[in-house]
């Protein structure tokens, strides 16, 4: 990290809550506290499957829940709040790791440096901020996701929000997702469909830097 980015970032988690008390109808399967994710490890700073967002969020997040909820759907967590730790990882990875086992899985297409570079990882993530959740949708009929013609992060075009290489039915399930979202206050990444940010975010220029753990929170 540079000076400058050290100089704001910050360990304290007091802003923060833990989405699944306030959102008790929010399905979770966080990624980056398994296996199952583009590194193919657990990535440092998750000590627990749990999503926290500032209280900001998850208010709007909420909302959201409520609104989707009368129209059968529920949201499912993949990731929020993101500790500057974890944004190492995935860099420490991208420059110096050779590891490429998950390639087939999350970016056939690509080079490591791609990713990068296309935007799908950042150096400095929008996730610690707080204020940034990934979600999809599920069916409450079926308990299953809806599809949405590509897995949460699959980087690729197919990502896009607008990508012309999905069915009318799988964009139209994105649309469902990112209306409801846009209308409570967060805005859309144009490189992935399952990622939003609250527009008005508590702390636009701190990133944080505590354990994903609920237990830190209570402290």
């Amino acid at each position: 990290m540079t000076p400058d980015f050290e100089k704001r970032v910050k360990a304290d988690p007091s802003g923060f809550v833990v989405l699944a008390d306030y959102v008790p109808a929010i399905v979770q399967e966080i990624r980056y506290h398994s296996t199952y994710n583009f590194i193919g490890d657990r990535i440092d700073g998750y000590e627990e499957p749990c999503a926290l967002l500032t209280i900001e969020a998850a208010r709007a997040l909420k909302t959201v829940s409520s609104e989707l909820l009368v129209q059968g759907l529920r949201l499912k967590v993949f990731d929020a709040y993101r500790p500057a730790t974890a944004v190492r990882h995935f860099v420490l990875w991208g420059i110096e790791d050779t590891d490429i086992r998950m390639k087939p899985y999350f970016y056939p297409d690509l080079m490591k440096q791609d990713l990068f570079e296309q935007g799908y990882i950042a150096k400095q993530s929008s996730h610690s901020r707080g204020s940034a959740v990934d979600l999809t949708l599920l069916d409450m009929q079926t308990g299953r996701e809806l599809d949405m013609g590509s897995p949460f992060d699959f980087f690729g075009e197919i990502s896009h929000p607008d990508s012309q290489a999905v069915t009318p039915a799988q964009y139209e399930n994105r649309q469902t997702l990112r209306k409801a979202m846009l209308r409570n206050g967060f805005a859309p990444l144009e490189c992935e469909w399952w990622h939003f940010t609250l527009a008005q975010e508590p702390y636009p220029d701190t990133y944080f830097d505590f354990p994903v753990s609920s237990a830190y929170l209570k402290k």
